[in-house]
């Protein structure tokens, strides 16, 4: 695809919250008097003719940035997308209207080795891999080996995709990915804890250091965000966490196992003011390390030094 130079400087004319309330008006939810989120991904904030993601640590200054950075689209493509010639395609006959997708899953790996070794790396159990794997909620792209972790509806279907690079830093969320349905394992005992996580490798790297201690985990429930942030209003609750206490009111308590970090303490905070009323809040980070996967890291490394 090839793209002019006028084109290029026509799309990077074209800021965030003006194509947002323009062809996604349904993806924009106001937090604050000049402040905005997205509806598929609450802690992306939009503000003063910028954006950032604080979950993934990006973020840029026009839609153009957000169309390569968080839509996954190429250079070419998202120019093309945004040039005058074709924005037309993105206005339905009856007008401006959220541009909806059924979440696609990309092309998987024929096998599983690559993603398994690197979950393995990290410290994960690997029947504990095993088991997500075989209920489909770890696969491994075809085309980089990406490791994705989807999270399902209460009737099992494919909702939401997380994708983690194995060889780099790489982190998005499938195109049409519903927030509300992020990874999670829910029992059907009932008034069971529900333990909260940032992010699915530390949620993996929790039931791993449970599994090892010879302690029953299958029973309770576990939920990752997807990232955290801070908002204006302090009784907000992440949309992954309000939709799963929806969709379990028999869940009376939530332990919370976030970064060891100061975003991951002031969202713990904010979590426990917006739920103390109506649930036991525990607060449970990391004993070590900023998060749990480095915990779990360094109980490997004490366990090989005892060892020796």
């Amino acid at each position: 695809m090839w793209v002019t130079p006028e084109q290029i400087e026509r799309a990077k004319q074209i800021d965030l919250l003006t194509y947002l309330q323009e062809h996604e008006p349904n993806n924009l939810r106001r937090i604050g008097s000049s402040t905005y989120c997205t509806v598929e991904h609450d802690s992306l904030k939009i503000s003063n003719g910028m954006w950032h993601w604080f979950s993934r640590h990006i973020g840029g200054k026009n839609a153009l940035d957000y169309l390569m950075k968080v839509k996954g689209f190429s250079f070419p493509e998202a120019v093309s997308l945004l040039s005058e010639d074709t924005m037309y395609l993105l206005k339905p006959s009856g007008g401006p209207t959220r541009i909806v997708h059924e979440m696609e899953i990309p092309r998987l790996s024929p096998d599983f080795k690559r993603v398994k070794r690197y979950l393995m790396g990290r410290g994960i159990d690997e029947k504990l891999i095993d088991y997500f794997h075989s209920r489909g909620m770890i696969l491994e792209s075809a085309k980089y080996h990406n490791c994705i972790f989807i999270g399902n509806d209460k009737e099992g279907k494919p909702r939401y995709g997380s994708v983690r690079g194995i060889f780099s830093d790489f982190k998005r969320e499938l195109d049409g990915s519903d927030k509300a349905y992020s990874f999670q394992l829910a029992p059907d005992v009932k008034n069971k804890p529900l333990h909260v996580f940032e992010g699915v490798i530390d949620l993996l790297s929790y039931i791993t250091l449970e599994s090892k201690s010879g302690r029953e985990w299958q029973s309770e429930g576990y939920l990752s965000l997807g990232g955290v942030y801070e908002t204006d209003n302090k009784q907000d609750i992440p949309i992954a966490l309000n939709a799963y206490l929806e969709n379990h009111p028999n869940v009376k308590t939530v332990i919370l196992h976030l970064d060891n970090d100061d975003i991951g303490r002031k969202a713990a905070e904010q979590i426990t003011r917006a739920l103390k009323d109506n649930y036991e809040v525990i607060n449970m980070p990391p004993k070590s390390g900023k998060d749990y996967n480095d915990y779990l890291q360094n109980e490997i490394r004490k366990r090989k030094e005892m060892s020796r």
